[in-house]
């Protein structure tokens, strides 16, 4: 489909070959007390260059890898982070922590500017255990390496969920989600890590810190809100407390159709102040419904979806239903799933279902970018958060901005159907607001691919801003999105978090260039 619209040839890039990499020599020596859990290997040293945005997949694929880290480590223990932390600093190297490598920002890339000896990933995967439940307070204590299935897999027989599904869900990890103030896949109630966290465990290159394990606290600031979306630039988090939930054994919802974008916005407003609070109620714009096999193009497709484990959702689900019929929207009867029924995890609707094509899709849209790109493709997403009163109004700046963008870079044909195309989804709902997600696909100027992405994404961002929508909702700040977060946020509160840097981190080695510009190991 890709390829007729886009006049592509169908040839495919093919990834380099490790072997074939010309990468630096390390400039840092790892002491004999890390040796076992530290490498210099060139594969390892690739394949932590870059996390999984359209530019690091670009970058790779030409094997431009600027600023490998010169050293893995992958730490069995906390006692392994302290010793890292501690070499790092008595040699002057910049430590980036690393998740799952799933950062579409460049929050896991090494690039940490002049002034230190080296760099060093600090990979977590190797502490991903779940190490104790407790099933009277439905909280679990999970190490921070821990990626999301083998999460649930672990939490699975005790009949519990974190019910934390971000689309990198498969290549994301705990303490990723907590570094990056990750949101889950549903679009309402506590969806985001935020909600879940009940405490954490924290090391700085100043010390560990563990904050309190309470259901709420009205002592002070919240310690644990300091940490939550720091994105590795304050310490490293090593396992959590998080609130969990029984599995659910009820489901029921459907899916409807609108005429109009608009009209089914309107109605996603409608269902997230009516205190309903559906798991899932995610509107997708004619040409996006399309794209991903759940509609025709020709309407706006909203999927509703409600689930309990404690008693059936039918009542919940007739009331949605009542609202969007309320509200202009064409019920998909076919498509409507009763809770009679007992459904595990990862069941689709049934056949013809747009809400199984749209998950099916959204669960394969990862691996499918990537693939793009190898064909020639353009293909990147960004998202927002507004209030309702200016949601109609960003919707058309940014759209308008990034065709705009795309025909200056010669990859659009003025409507945008001929060239590049940009689509929209509602992917989260408040009371006060949505957070609409973009999708920009298009022919990539051969030999330009970044140049035409950064002039489409400065594009966006500044359409972004300027309609009162926040940089991020929900893919952090990393370092592409600096430019426009150091606007957002206020002045006073960047003094502030470099203070906080400051006396947790005072030789500046923690994630360089994130969120704040804290001191170089020399300075």
């Amino acid at each position: 489909m890709v390829g007729a619209r886009f006049g592509l040839d169908g040839r495919r890039r093919t990834p380099p070959a490790v072997a074939s990499l010309e990468l630096p020599a390390p400039r840092v020596s790892v002491p004999s007390a890390l040796e076992a859990v530290a490498t210099s290997d060139p594969f390892e040293r690739a394949s932590h260059s870059y996390g999984k945005s359209y530019r690091d997949v670009v970058r790779a694929l030409h094997a431009r890898l600027d600023h490998p880290p010169d050293v893995v480590v992958r730490p069995r223990s906390e006692r392994d982070v302290t010793d890292v932390l501690d070499w790092c600093a008595s040699v002057g190297a910049a430590v980036v922590p690393y998740g799952g490598g799933s950062s579409v920002v460049g929050g896991v890339e090494p690039d940490v500017g002049e002034g230190f000896a080296g760099s060093v990933t600090l990979d977590m995967g190797a502490m991903g255990a779940v190490v104790d439940v407790e099933p009277t307070a439905l909280v679990a204590r999970i190490e921070a390496g821990a990626l999301g299935p083998a999460l649930e897999d672990q939490l699975r027989p005790h009949g519990l969920t974190l019910r934390h599904f971000p689309q990198s869900f498969e290549c994301s990890t705990l303490g990723g989600w907590i570094a990056t103030r990750s949101g889950g896949h549903f679009a309402t109630g506590p969806t985001r890590i935020d909600d879940l966290v009940e405490a954490i465990r924290v090391v700085t290159p100043q010390g560990t810190i563990a904050t309190g394990q309470v259901p709420s606290s009205g002592a002070g600031p919240d310690p644990d809100r300091l940490f939550l979306g720091s994105e590795g630039i304050l310490g490293v988090v090593t396992e959590a407390w998080v609130r969990v939930l029984h599995r659910p054994r009820w489901r029921a919802g459907g899916s409807a159709r609108f005429d109009t974008f608009g009209a089914g916005a309107r109605a996603v407003r409608s269902l997230a102040q009516s205190g309903l609070q559906p798991s899932n109620c995610r509107l997708l714009d004619p040409l996006e419904a399309q794209i991903n096999g759940a509609g025709d193009g020709r309407a706006a497709l909203l999927l509703i979806g409600f689930e309990s484990a404690d008693h059936p959702v039918d009542a919940w689900a007739a009331g949605a239903e009542e609202c969007v019929r309320d509200c202009g929207g064409d019920i998909d009867p076919g498509s409507w799933r009763s809770s009679d029924v007992v459904v595990d995890d990862g069941a689709s609707g049934p056949g013809g279902d747009p809400s199984g094509a749209w998950r099916r899709s959204f669960l394969r849209a990862p691996y499918l970018r990537d693939a793009l790109v190898t064909l020639g493709v353009l293909c990147e997403t960004f998202e927002t958060a507004v209030r309702w009163d200016r949601f109609e109004e960003l919707h058309t700046a940014v759209t308008a901005a990034v065709l705009e963008a795309l025909a200056g870079s010669g990859g659009a044909g003025g409507s945008g159907v001929a060239g590049g195309i940009v689509t929209c989804r509602l992917t989260h709902a408040y009371p006060d607001g949505p957070a609409p997600y973009f999708t920009v696909l298009a022919p990539a100027r051969p030999g330009s691919e970044l140049e035409q992405w950064d002039e489409v994404k400065a594009a966006a961002s500044e359409a972004v801003l300027g309609a009162g929508g926040t940089i991020t909702h929900h893919h952090a700040v990393g370092r592409d999105h600096r430019p426009w977060y150091d606007r957002e946020r206020p002045d006073l509160f960047a003094r502030a978090l470099l203070a906080a840097k400051a006396v947790l981190d005072p030789h500046g080695i923690l994630n360089p260039g994130v969120l704040v510009d804290g001191g170089g190991a020399t300075t």
